[in-house]
């Protein structure tokens, strides 16, 4: 017999509202992540030493959203009974797991944040979440949620949407594949994103952009990038 906490009830009782209340649709894109990967492994140990950071791939995708949620504002919004509310500031919840629940911080104000400044929140909040010191402000607001499942090595996952929310978008392992590139085959570094949508609120031809402008963006990082 497991006692189930507190924390536990109250995750219980959200995700069985959000499936229950909210019509689940799903769509998955791939994306060619190997000029990231490459940028990432060149500077990291320079990024550590001088900020103390680590810099994971997670900054890069927050960042990426972020920036295609102000050219789709309408995947991040909210439903109510009598209207859409689109969201002005973009806030990003982000999934951060212990052993005994899952926590979702927010970072607020994504959109206005360098990569340097999201990897900066990020840090803080896992060290807040894992040092049990969250607040309650550190976890309301969120407008849209970004998963980095692929910390697990998973390639495909179909995220419950954290309401009021209208979506949450799913980061999977990146992972080297054979890819057709000029009728020529190349071993590439791959990575799956999977969107899950409010389907009240939201439809295949708005997402289906939406995921297209954020591969579009994460595939564009190279040399160039400015992380601050």
């Amino acid at each position: 017999m497991i006692p189930v906490t507190g924390i536990r009830k109250t995750i219980a009782k959200r995700m069985v509202q959000s499936k229950q209340e909210i019509p689940h649709a799903w769509l998955m894109v791939e994306c060619d992540v190997t000029n990231l990967v490459s940028y990432r492994s060149r500077i990291k140990e320079e990024f550590k030493k001088k900020e103390g950071l680590h810099l994971t791939y997670l900054p890069f995708f927050i960042k990426s959203v972020a920036e295609a949620l102000k050219e789709f504002p309408i995947l991040n919004s909210q439903w109510t009974d009598n209207h859409i509310i689109a969201k002005k500031a973009v806030h990003i919840s982000i999934a951060v797991a212990t052993e005994n629940a899952l926590f979702v911080p927010v970072i607020k104000d994504a959109d206005q944040k360098s990569i340097y400044g999201l990897a900066k929140a990020i840090d803080e909040l896992i060290t807040k979440t894992k040092e049990g010191k969250l607040t309650q402000a550190d976890l309301t607001g969120g407008t849209f949620t970004v998963n980095n499942t692929g910390s697990f090595g998973s390639v495909l996952s179909a995220p419950i949407i954290n309401p009021p929310q209208v979506a949450i978008l799913s980061m999977e392992a990146i992972v080297k594949r054979p890819i057709v590139i000029n009728n020529m085959i190349a071993v590439r570094d791959m990575m799956n994103i999977c969107l899950s949508l409010d389907h009240r609120v939201l439809d295949g031809l708005v997402c289906g952009r939406f995921l297209k402008r954020v591969k579009q963006k994460i595939e564009s990082y190279g040399t160039d990038i400015g992380l601050y």
